[in-house]
C-alpha cells in the first residue's frame, strides 16, 4: 500500500521516529520555556542536564541496581537538586543582569559537565536496558510499533501536559508569574519569592533528567548526547515562543512529524528543515508561533 507514491511502512515508521524526537523536543522545550519564560534564564546547561539524566539512570543501575522504574522518579529528583545548588550559588547572584550573563554561566556550567564525563566514561557510549515490561512491541499491519517507543510518546505527552496546566490552570502557577513579574508585591503577601524561583529552576532542570531517562534505552548514553540536541531544541523554543509553555510542546511534536516526513520525502533536508522553519517564523513572526509580541 502506498500514500502518494509512499510505502505505507516506511511512511508510517518515519512518522513514528518523528514523534519519538518530537516528544523529547516537547520536553526539553517545555522546560526551557519554563525556566525562560518565568526567570528569564536561557539555560543552556540544559542539554548537559538531559545528559545527566540518562547517567543517573544508567550509574544507578549498573551499581546499585536501581530498576527503570526507579530511575525514572530517581534521575529527575537528582537532577532537580544539582539545579536547585546551582541557582542558589550561581545564577540567583545574576537575577535583574542582562540575558547574556545566566546565557554564558549555563554555557559555562555544560562545557564543565560535559567535560568532566568526557574524562571519565570517554565519547563512546553506551547501552541502558528498556524495563522487560515494555520489550516486545505491536503489529499495527503497516508498520511494527515497539512498546518502549510507544510508552515514550505517551509519557512525554502526560508530563507535558501536567506541567502546562499546573502553570496556565491552577493557582500554584498564578503565584509563579505573579512572583516573577512582581516579586515585591508577592513578597509582601508572606510568599518566600527566591524559593519559588529556585523551586521553578529545579523543576525545570528535572523536566531535562526526565527526558534523558526516557531517551536512554533508545540512544546510546554518552556526554555529548546533549550538546548533539540543545541546538535544535532552542531553535523549537524560538519557532513556539521564548517562555511560551504550550508553544514548545505543540511546536516540539510538530516539528518532530515535519522532521520525520522530510526523511520521506526529501532526506537531505531533513537536517536542516527546522532551521529553515525558524528562519521563516523569525521573518514572519519574531515574537514565534505563540509568543506574544513586544
Amino acid at each position: 500500500m502506498e500514500i502518494f507514491g509512499i510505502p505505507s511502512a516506511l511512511l508510517g515508521s518515519q512518522l513514528l521516529v518523528g514523534l519519538i524526537n518530537g516528544s523529547f523536543y516537547a520536553v526539553l522545550s517545555l522546560g526551557l520555556a519554563i525556566i525562560f519564560g518565568l526567570l528569564n534564564i536561557i539555560n543552556f546547561a540544559h542539554g548537559a542536564q538531559y545528559m545527566l539524566g540518562a547517567f543517573v539512570a544508567l550509574l544507578a543501575s549498573k551499581y546499585l541496581g536501581v530498576n527503570y522504574w526507579l530511575a525514572l522518579l530517581l534521575a529527575p529528583l537528582t537532577v532537580g537538586v544539582l539545579g536547585v545548588v546551582i541557582e542558589r550559588t550561581m545564577l540567583q547572584r545574576l537575577r535583574g543582569l542582562d540575558h547574556l550573563y545566566g546565557l554564558l554561566l549555563t554555557f559555562g556550567l555544560a562545557l564543565i559537565l560535559e567535560g568532566l564525563f568526557k574524562n571519565f566514561f570517554g565519547v563512546s557510549g553506551e547501552s541502558y536496558e528498556a524495563p522487560e515490561a515494555l520489550s516486545g512491541g505491536v503489529d499495527l499491519g503497516f508498520m511494527f510499533l515497539p512498546l518502549y517507543r510507544g510508552f515514550v510518546v505517551v509519557a512525554a505527552l502526560g508530563v507535558c501536559l501536567m506541567a502546562w496546566y499546573l502553570i496556565e490552570r491552577t493557582s500554584l502557577g498564578a503565584t509563579l508569574r505573579a512572583a516573577t513579574q512582581r516579586p515585591d508585591l508577592v513578597q509582601a503577601l508572606g510568599i518566600n519569592v527566591p524559593v519559588l524561583i529556585t523551586a521553578t529552576y529545579a523543576v525545570g532542570s528535572a523536566l531535562a533528567a526526565f527526558a534523558g531517562v526516557l531517551a536512554a534505552p533508545i540512544f546510546q548514553v554518552n556526554p555529548v548526547m546533549g550538546s548533539n540536541l540543545i541546538i535544535v531544541v532552542f531553535a523549537v523554543v524560538v519557532i513556539g515562543g521564548m517562555g511560551s509553555i504550550l508553544g514548545s510542546i505543540v511546536t516540539g511534536l510538530g516539528l518532530g512529524l515535519i522532521e520525520g516526513l522530510t526523511k520521506v520525502v526529501y532526506p537531505e533536508a531533513s537536517a536542516v528543515v527546522i532551521f529553515l522553519i525558524m528562519v521563516i517564523v523569525l521573518l514572519l513572526r519574531p515574537a514565534g508561533l505563540f509568543g506574544k509580541q513586544a
